[in-house]
């Protein structure tokens, strides 16, 4: 990795709930994240929860994006039929979000 590479790197931490052993899953959701840090380069960390709901048979995988920017906290909640649908969905309303906020940023300028 270059430095440019390195600096550019999100801090994912990534938690699954009522599953087990899914590697796979966590990789994706990790590189999925990774595309807003070109949206909105302020980003401090971010946290994706993985959830099995059991009674909700159609969108029973639930995916919870928290990401920390300075001086605020966005989240997004997503349900699909898989995890990689819900993850998909968050990072695309995350995306939106931080857009917006961004907007509003360079608006205030």
């Amino acid at each position: 990795m270059t430095k440019a590479e390195v600096s550019e790197a999100i801090n994912v931490q990534v938690t699954i709930r009522h599953t087990n052993n899914h590697r796979d899953i966590e990789q994706y959701a990790r590189d999925a994240v990774q595309v807003l840090g070109k949206i909105f380069s302020g980003i401090v960390n971010t946290h994706v929860i993985l959830d099995h709901q059991k009674n909700d048979y159609e969108k029973n995988k639930i995916a919870e994006l928290t990401v920390h920017i300075p001086q605020n906290t966005l989240v997004a909640k997503e349900g699909a039929s898989t995890y990689e649908q819900a993850i998909d969905s968050c990072v695309d309303a995350m995306g939106r979000q931080l857009r917006k906020h961004k907007e509003k940023l360079l608006d205030h300028r």
